[in-house]
């Protein structure tokens, strides 16, 4: 019989998709509030891999991951996710119910990348209160590693490199949980 145990702490990030600076720092503004201080940010780059958001959120948008200084238990991950709704929400509220940003949460491990979703699929599983969770990346081979649902932004050099560095804060021990 396997013994339960207590998850370790996880380091929570958001991938935020934008088309102006005002709506960025207005839902990071958000996010900080919700998540603690920002830590690391990757690079801003543009999302050119789908026309997906493009209706809803207009043309040439641009995608930024953030990671918070805080260590969090993933028992209320899925609380996360609706956190992060909320703040899409009360922005597209502001722009006359025009959606302004995209934002997904999620979580690095030192094996594993996890995204928080509304939408189920195959490879997600339920968490609670309408959220799944997916591992998007895995650790391998001294580097994270796409996998075969794993979005095409989280495949490229800023993203990668986003989430080593996580990894990286996480394996020397300088975030530190109480």
């Amino acid at each position: 019989m396997g013994i339960i145990k207590k998850p370790l702490s996880v380091k929570p990030f958001c991938a935020v998709l934008f088309r102006k600076e005002e709506n960025l720092n207005l839902s990071l503004s958000f996010l900080i509030d919700i998540f603690g201080s920002i830590d690391i940010k990757s690079e801003i780059f543009p999302f050119d891999f789908t026309d997906y958001y493009s209706k809803e959120m207009g043309e040439n948008l641009k995608r930024i991951f953030v990671s918070f200084e805080n260590l969090l238990l993933p028992d209320d991950c899925a609380q996360w996710k609706i956190h992060t709704n909320d703040i899409e929400k009360k922005l597209s509220l502001r722009n006359n119910s025009s959606r302004t940003v995209n934002i997904d949460p999620g979580y690095v491990e030192l094996s594993k990348v996890v995204l928080l979703t509304t939408k189920n699929f195959s490879h997600r599983i339920y968490l609670d209160k309408g959220i799944y969770a997916e591992v998007t990346l895995i650790w391998s081979s001294g580097r994270f590693n796409s996998l075969a649902w794993t979005y095409p932004d989280y495949k490229t050099e800023p993203a990668l490199n986003f989430f080593s560095r996580i990894r990286e804060k996480l394996k020397t021990g300088s975030t530190l949980d109480s």
